[in-house]
């Protein structure tokens, strides 16, 4: 594909997003992501969470060597991930898995995991597939600042749901400070994210 295609086609998979309302990283999270993929030489990538594709689609555009393996439970938006990775020709660069990340057992080990799935679940993704990750591997967490309700005050927020979903994000926070096991670095970069670097 030429770089102009590419264009269009990434162009097309976020228009998608928009109006289907699919939560997609946003521009300064993907940059992020993408630098830090280059930086620190990563090769190997799980990700729970694929929603369309479109994260996984930029993290592989970034190095034609990296291999990544993502994981989605929604069957619509994984026949679309399916459909744009096809579309993208990188097929041989991601394995999708149609699947419950939490029910979900991947075999091998991965220089980087990147967690962008349900919020409220985030400790147990941790939990579950930090035996996945190579040693001095890192775990990357989105939607950290979760659109700046995580530093509100939590009775403003009217939704309980929305309440519940804010104290689960602050909860992995903490559980990432307190974990002896990891060094930890909160970046506000787009929605917030937070990076755990194996000691």
């Amino acid at each position: 594909m030429t770089n102009i295609s590419i264009y269009a086609e990434i162009r097309e998979i976020k228009k998608y997003a928009l109006d289907h309302k699919v939560p997609i990283m946003v521009d300064e999270g993907i940059d992020f992501l993408t630098t830090f993929m280059i930086k620190n030489q990563i090769q190997t990538v799980l990700e729970i969470g694929s929603a369309i594709g479109y994260s996984a689609i930029m993290m592989a555009l970034s190095n034609p060597n990296v291999k990544i393996t993502t994981i989605e439970r929604d069957r619509e938006r994984y026949l679309e991930a399916v459909k744009n990775i096809k579309k993208m020709g990188l097929e041989e660069q991601i394995t999708l898995i149609f699947s419950d990340a939490l029910e979900t057992t991947v075999e091998g080990t991965f220089d980087m995991i990147f967690i962008d799935a349900a919020k409220g679940q985030n400790i147990r993704f941790f939990e579950k597939f930090e035996s996945n990750l190579n040693e001095h591997g890192v775990i990357i967490t989105d939607n950290i600042d979760f659109h700046g309700l995580v530093e509100k005050n939590i009775e403003e927020i009217e939704s309980r749901n929305l309440r519940g979903l804010i104290r689960k994000i602050r909860e992995y926070i903490d559980y990432l400070k307190n974990n002896p096991k990891y060094d930890v670095e909160f970046l506000k970069i787009g929605d917030g994210i937070a990076v755990a670097r194996k000691k």
